[in-house]
């Protein structure tokens, strides 16, 4: 009898809006996802070799992860049966208010980054969460989150992105990226699609894929577990979340969110209850 692999994760909330971090120690292989937020983290032991944007990679202990918003992604163990990392996820919305200046179609250079000083601005981000979590901070101690949060964004914006160059998507595909986006519980056929854009079905679900990295339909259901977990952050009870989220039932959402993100809908909803965000205004 063979026992599951190993899989440990926390989801740790955090005191803004759009923030949050998962510590994770696994030896899953991740399938290929993606999220709408930015992701940056660190690789704690063992290391990983996952597919990015640009190619495979692979991380080492020590080694900096990142991901941009909708990038298509995948992660597997190195070298060992498993590895473990920690990761800040934060909205676009956060880079702008955090960084600074107009961050739109900013796109995070490379998916693995050797750089000791945003490294320590990240592990200060990351401490300040996990002492957020165990006991609510004093207003001290939450100006000192915020200046480990403003020094992230801004190394990572200023030293490790293109600073406002976008992809060239073709209008065709966009315009359906757009309507799934639009109400991702009632999708048009393929055929529907493919009518839209003005393309055949196989060059249509070709085009997607090139541009997005996911065909319309397994980006549909990112975008699912998406709508899904703000919905729960909002504090939509998980099967409500589930249903207005597109997903036929609360286990098939709760399959999705393990596969995604690595953690359950319900470690979210508990994460999400764990105080109130702070919010702030973008530049």
């Amino acid at each position: 009898m063979h026992s599951a692999p190993l899989h440990r994760s926390q989801v740790l909330a955090s005191p803004w809006a759009g923030v949050y971090a998962t510590h994770i120690a696994s030896a899953r292989h991740y399938g290929r996802h993606w999220h709408a937020t930015y992701g940056l983290g660190m690789i704690d032991e063992g290391a990983q070799l996952s597919a990015s944007g640009r190619g495979d990679v692979e991380a080492y202990a020590g080694d900096l992860i990142a991901t941009n918003p909708g990038e298509v992604h995948d992660g597997r163990p190195l070298g060992a049966a498993s590895r473990r990392w920690r990761i800040v996820f934060f909205d676009a919305a956060v880079l702008a208010a955090m960084a600074g200046g107009d961050c739109a179609g900013t796109e995070i250079t490379r998916p693995v980054i050797r750089d000791p000083r945003l490294g320590g601005a990240l592990a200060r981000l990351l401490a300040c969460i996990e002492a957020w979590n165990r006991s609510r901070c004093t207003e001290v101690d939450r100006l000192a989150c915020e200046e480990s949060l403003v020094q992230t964004c801004a190394l990572l914006r200023d030293l490790h992105s293109n600073r406002g160059i976008s992809h060239d998507a073709g209008a065709d595909v966009i315009r359906i990226r757009d309507r799934l986006a639009d109400d991702p519980v009632d999708v048009p056929s393929l055929g529907e699609l493919a009518t839209m854009a003005g393309l055949s079905k196989y060059q249509l679900i070709r085009r997607f894929q090139k541009v997005y990295g996911l065909t319309p339909h397994a980006w549909l259901i990112q975008l699912r577990a998406e709508r899904a977990r703000a919905s729960i952050h909002q504090g939509l009870a998980l099967a409500t979340a589930a249903s207005v989220s597109g997903f036929a039932d609360q286990s098939h959402m709760t399959r999705i969110f393990m596969r995604q993100f690595g953690f359950t809908p319900g470690a979210w909803q508990k994460a999400a209850r764990g105080g109130a965000a702070i919010t702030f205004k973008t530049a």
